[in-house]
C-alpha cells in the first residue's frame, strides 16, 4: 500500500487520531514504523473488547510495521486509574508475572509472535534512583495531572486520590520515549496518558508519537462497554461453539461494529446479514480456535438452530440424577441455565424473557406455564434461548 492508502487503512475504526496529518508524514518515511501498544496484566483473561486495539495493531504489523506490545510489569503494581473511582487494590509481581503469561499467549492468537518485540517496562523503572524518579517528576504539573476527568471527579467529590496514582500517566508517558515510539495505541480511556507521553518525548528531543485511540467495544446487548460484570462478553478463551453462538446473538447494527472493530473490514452490504453474521463469527472463531474447530462449531449452531435438529447436536449435559424432585418448568429451567452454563437467572427473568416468550422448549414442544410439572427422559433436549440448548442422561 502507499502511504495513502495505508492512512485510510489504519485510521478506520478509530475514534480519535492526533493528528492524521503527522501519521501520514511519518508513513512517508519509507522505513518500519515503531507502534506501541502497553498492556497491564491485571486479570489472567481477555474478552473481545480488550483485543480492539490488539486487532489494531496486528493492521501495522500487516502492513511491515514493528509491533511493540509493552507489558506493565511494573506499572500493574500500581494499577492503572484511569476510569476508575477508587484505588485499585495493589498486586503482588508475581501475580502480575503470572497474569502476563496467560495474556501473551492469547494475544498471541492476534499478533504475530515472531514479529512482536516484546518489552517489560520493569526493567528501566527497577533500575531507576530516587534522583532519576525526582527530575523524571519535574517534567510534568499537578495541575496537568488535575486535569484529568477521573482525578478531578474524585477530588471535588472529597474522595481520596494516592500520590502514586498520579504518577500513572508520567510512567506510561516515559515508556514511550524508552522505546522511542513513533505511535501509541490504546482505549479512549488512556487519551490523556498517550498525551503525557507526547509531552515526555518532545522533552527528551524526540519526535512524538502518533495518538491513535480506539472506541470501546459494545458488549452483546449493543449498549454497555463490553464487561464480565455486565455479562456480556465473549472471552479469547471461550470454547468454539459457546464463542460462534454468542457471536449469532447480535444485532445487525452491532455486526457491523464487530466487522470493523474486531476484523478490520467491512461486511459485504450485497450479502444476506445472517450470511454476514455466520462469516463474522466463524472468521473470529477460526482466529482463536483455527479453521476446523470453527467450520466445526458453524455447522453445530446450523443443525442446531437453521435446521432445528437438536438431536443431532452436540449439546451440554444434565444427569437426570441430579434434578430437583417434582421439577416444574421454572425449577428446571433455572437449574439447566445454572449447572450448564454457570448462569443465575432471576425467577421473574426466566418466566418473562424465556419462558412466557416461548424460548423454552421440550424436544421442540413450548413450555410456557411456568408452575407446570415436568418430567424429561434420558435423551430429551431442552431449549432455553436462542443460543442455550441441553440434553438430559
Amino acid at each position: 500500500m502507499s502511504p495513502e492508502q495505508q492512512l485510510t487503512a489504519l485510521t478506520k475504526g478509530c475514534a480519535k487520531v492526533l493528528s492524521e496529518k503527522e501519521l501520514l508524514e511519518k508513513l512517508r518515511l519509507g522505513r518500519p514504523l515503531r507502534v506501541k501498544l502497553g498492556v497491564d496484566p491485571t486479570a489472567p483473561d481477555i474478552h473481545f473488547g480488550h483485543t480492539v486495539a490488539l486487532e489494531k495493531l496486528r493492521q501495522f504489523q500487516e502492513l511491515g510495521h514493528q509491533a511493540v506490545l509493552l507489558i506493565g510489569d511494573f506499572t500493574a503494581t500500581i494499577g492503572d486509574p484511569s476510569g476508575r473511582s477508587a484505588t485499585r487494590p495493589p498486586l503482588t509481581r508475581d501475580e502480575v508475572l503470572a497474569n502476563a503469561e496467560t495474556y501473551t499467549d492469547q494475544a498471541f492468537k492476534i499478533l504475530d509472535k515472531s514479529k512482536t518485540e516484546i518489552v517489560h517496562n520493569g526493567d528501566w523503572f527497577r533500575k531507576m534512583t530516587y534522583e532519576e524518579i525526582l527530575k523524571l517528576n519535574a517534567k510534568v504539573t499537578l495541575q496537568q495531572m488535575l486535569q484529568r476527568e477521573d482525578f478531578r471527579n474524585r477530588v471535588d467529590a472529597g474522595q481520596e486520590v494516592r500520590l502514586h496514582e498520579l504518577q500513572y500517566p508520567v510512567m506510561q508517558g516515559w515508556d514511550s520515549v524508552e522505546i522511542r515510539a513513533d505511535v501509541e495505541l490504546g482505549g479512549t480511556d488512556q487519551l490523556f496518558n498517550i498525551l503525557v507521553g507526547r509531552d515526555l518525548q518532545k522533552e527528551a528531543g524526540q519526535a512524538q508519537q502518533v495518538v491513535m485511540v480506539m472506541p470501546l467495544l459494545e458488549g452483546l446487548d449493543g449498549v454497555r462497554k463490553m464487561s464480565k460484570s455486565y455479562g456480556n462478553y465473549i472471552g479469547v478463551s471461550d470454547p468454539p461453539q459457546e464463542m460462534f453462538g454468542k457471536l449469532m446473538s447480535v444485532s445487525d447494527e452491532l455486526m457491523d461494529r464487530y466487522y470493523t472493530l474486531l476484523l478490520g473490514e467491512a461486511r459485504d452490504p450485497s450479502g444476506h446479514p445472517m450470511d454476514a453474521k455466520k462469516s463474522l463469527a466463524e472468521k473470529l472463531t477460526a482466529r482463536y480456535h483455527g479453521e476446523t474447530a470453527a467450520i466445526a462449531a458453524r455447522a453445530d449452531w446450523d443443525t442446531r438452530f437453521s435446521k432445528k435438529d437438536l438431536s443431532a447436536a452436540e449439546l451440554p449435559e444434565i444427569s437426570l440424577a441430579d434434578l430437583p424432585a417434582e421439577s416444574t418448568v421454572l425449577t428446571l429451567t433455572a437449574h439447566a441455565f445454572r449447572s450448564a452454563f454457570e448462569l443465575e437467572k432471576s425467577n421473574g427473568e426466566l418466566r418473562k424473557q424465556f419462558i412466557s416468550s416461548g424460548s423454552v422448549q421440550l424436544n421442540g414442544e413450548k413450555l410456557t406455564d411456568p408452575a407446570a410439572t415436568v418430567s424429561p427422559k434420558a435423551g430429551d433436549t431442552l431449549k432455553l434461548s436462542k443460543k442455550h440448548a441441553v440434553r438430559f442422561v
